[in-house]
């Protein structure tokens, strides 16, 4: 079968070539391969900027955004040949530590765990893969091919889940909330955050392609200026994009007792002006909270999947601004001006 690879941390070294068919160690479940939804992090691991090969392996198969068919599953295991499904992308430490322990593995307290297509386990970027069947997460047949956006939902989910959580300390009726940034995880996050009953703005730089409209179709409000332009009292932002500058003006423009949740991860190396002492002062006093969200579990599956399930699929395949064959996969890393999500279609076959 074939499979797009790399050598981690070597640019230059993507390939698409033949490989071995999934070894049954993987899991029993044998699942065809439809869509690998292409992200920041495969941008970085093809660039040569991250990722780790499996052990004893030279080359690391790329791709953790996935929507497969089932080929062959055991019985009672609670899939059939036919269903939909979605892996996940995170596996628990070998130890485990008490977070693994608990199914909680997003939360991983040691740093031993493995990550499909980015760290030490072949992603799902092959005609074929298998899978353990607790690991493999059923789509609603409705979504079709739209399924391959259940990864970066996933990761949605979790992030209003701990927005939630962490509001509940005290009594907290959020009305308005702000998502900084216009990708796929913040169009996602503006998403839910419309079928929660929120006021959402989103936040972007850009003033034209598809990202306007798509926020505007969603019933939310769009502005391409700064977060300081939204006006009034923000309850809740959800910084989708890592740009520091951003980061710190969601903690300076939030309401008392507001919650502020990181899911874009910075790059190091440039240096900012801060009033520390202001942003310290302000946060004590008005009871703000901050907290960063990375990865998924189970959980945080299975409510994307219904969220997904609750949206428009006429705006979800919008989201998807791209579908390229698997033997064209460079066309798919080359940035267009209309992209939002750009997927790679192992069969070519559409849903």
């Amino acid at each position: 079968m074939r499979a797009l690879s790399v050598v981690p941390r070597k640019a230059g070294t993507a390939s698409l070539d033949e490989v071995e068919e999934p070894p049954l160690s993987d899991g029993p479940v044998l699942v065809e391969t439809l869509a690998v939804g292409v992200c920041g992090t495969d941008m970085e691991i093809l660039s040569g900027g991250y990722g780790w090969a499996p052990a004893g392996k030279e080359r690391l198969i790329i791709g953790h955004e996935s929507l497969g068919r089932v080929l062959e599953a055991p019985s009672g295991c609670g899939l059939s040949p036919g269903d939909l499904v979605v892996g996940i992308v995170r596996r628990p430490d070998p130890v485990p530590c008490a977070a693994c322990d608990a199914g909680e593995w997003d939360f991983c307290s040691n740093g031993r765990y493995t990550e499909r297509g980015i760290k030490e386990r072949d992603g799902y970027c092959s005609e074929r893969y298998r899978i353990l069947p607790e690991y493999a997460v059923k789509v609603d047949s409705s979504l079709g091919s739209l399924g391959v956006l259940l990864e970066p939902a996933s990761v949605v989910a979790k992030a209003w889940e701990q927005i939630e959580h962490i509001g509940q300390r005290a009594t907290w009726s959020p009305r308005r909330a702000v998502v900084t940034g216009a990708g796929p995880i913040g169009l996602l996050a503006a998403m839910m955050g419309v079928q929660k009953g929120l006021e959402v703005h989103v936040v972007d730089r850009v003033t034209s392609g598809p990202k306007p409209d798509l926020v505007t179709e969603l019933g939310a409000h769009y502005s391409s200026g700064g977060i300081e332009d939204v006006g009034g009292s923000i309850d809740v932002v959800l910084e989708c994009t890592g740009v520091g500058q951003l980061v710190f003006d969601a903690m300076g423009h939030v309401a008392p007792g507001a919650v502020v949740c990181l899911t874009g991860v910075s790059s190091g190396g440039r240096m900012l002006n801060v009033d520390a002492g202001a942003l310290n002062t302000a946060m004590v006093l008005e009871n703000e909270a901050v907290v960063g969200s990375v990865n998924a579990n189970r959980r945080h599956y299975e409510s994307g999947a219904q969220a997904l399930a609750n949206a428009s699929s006429a705006w979800l395949e919008k989201v998807v601004s791209r579908r390229v064959p698997l033997d064209r996969w460079q066309e798919a890393v080359e940035r267009h001006a209309d992209d939002v999500k750009v997927v790679i279609e192992p069969t070519g076959e559409s849903l």
